[in-house]
């Protein structure tokens, strides 16, 4: 009967590489003072040897976790229901696997689940929290900051923006660039569905309309709710009530968007024949509607990879500045 194999350590890569122990360390951790060379021998020995890092060990030794928080601050159907959670989520698990890191999946809309994930992070279970959506009123992103928690959100956080490092898109230009693509098909009876006050989208994006649309904005037009299929439903409902002569609405989210047409639909309305809808995040949804939907395209792989890089930098101690990544309008078959 043969022997397990031998898992092979440090001593056999500094060994199979000529180099001392230390040296080989520093490559491994990613530290400086490393020569070209060195670093390469290092690299090939890891190679034939088929080192892996022990990560608990090492977590022991450096105090962290190696794992990161995705934090989502919704009710949990969403993660499922709305596609843009699944494609950061996709992308944030992919920055990490490249760094041999893990990611944690938390979860917090209610009180108690909030008191969950507070008690879990503080704990030092993960190294540091990518927020995913933030709301003025939610108390959770000031016990992060008040805890000393490293935190990067997705979309600035109202109120919070001096404090903590964000990535987003430029939501009053991206909502302009919009707006005035259907000012220019002909449309004047322009309505406007957005999220709620309390988000960064939803506020942003409502001032960016009206700020396209001049003395042409009418707030009659315009309804807020929160992201999701049924509320663009409804808010479309609601306008058509109000104002039948509507021949254009602009959806600050592609979920909305969807909403709409369906609502748009059962009063008798085509799409984009007598109603010309636009959405906002090009995610999936909005390429296999049918039609397919225009929309401003959000990077949403660039928008992961740089929460993860900034929120690394942040727990090494490297000052970060906030990023602004650009939108693309996409049109398509809706306006």
């Amino acid at each position: 009967m043969s022997e397990t194999r031998r898992r092979p350590t440090i001593r056999d890569v500094a060994a199979a590489a000529g180099v001392s122990r230390g040296t080989v360390s520093r490559v491994i951790n990613g530290g400086h003072w490393v020569s070209p060379d060195a670093r390469q021998a290092v690299e090939d020995a890891i190679a034939r040897t088929g080192y892996t890092a022990n990560h608990a060990a090492r977590s022991l030794a450096t105090g962290r976790s190696n794992s990161l928080a995705f934090l989502l601050t919704e009710p949990q159907h969403l993660l499922f229901s709305d596609p843009t959670f699944a494609l950061l989520l996709r992308g944030a698990t992919q920055a990490l696997a490249q760094r041999s890191m893990t990611l944690v999946l938390l979860v917090a809309d209610t009180a108690s689940e909030r008191a969950n994930v507070e008690h879990y992070v503080s704990a030092g279970h993960v190294d540091g929290v990518l927020l995913i959506s933030s709301h003025e009123s939610d108390p959770l992103l000031v016990s992060l900051i008040e805890a000393g928690v490293p935190t990067v959100c997705t979309g600035v956080p109202l109120g919070y923006r001096a404090q903590v490092p964000t990535v987003s898109v430029d939501e009053v230009g991206s909502a302009r660039v919009m707006t005035r693509y259907l000012m220019d098909r002909g449309h004047r009876r322009i309505a406007l569905i957005t999220g709620p006050d309390d988000t960064s989208g939803g506020r942003y994006r409502l001032v960016g309309f009206r700020e396209e649309m001049g003395d042409r904005f009418d707030p009659d037009l315009v309804e807020q709710d929160v992201y999701s299929r049924e509320a663009g439903d409804a808010a479309m409902t609601r306008l058509l009530q109000r104002a039948p002569d509507i021949d254009a609405v602009f959806a600050a989210s592609d979920v909305m968007a969807v909403g709409a047409i369906a609502a748009a639909r059962r009063a008798g309305l085509r799409v984009p024949e007598d109603l010309a809808v636009a959405g906002f995040d090009d995610s999936g949804l909005a390429e296999t509607h049918e039609p397919p939907l225009t929309t401003m395209r959000q990077p949403w792989s660039e928008i992961s990879s740089a929460m993860v890089e900034i929120l690394i930098d942040v727990i090494n101690g490297v000052p970060r500045t906030d990023l602004v990544l650009p939108t693309t309008l996409v049109v398509r078959g809706t306006a």
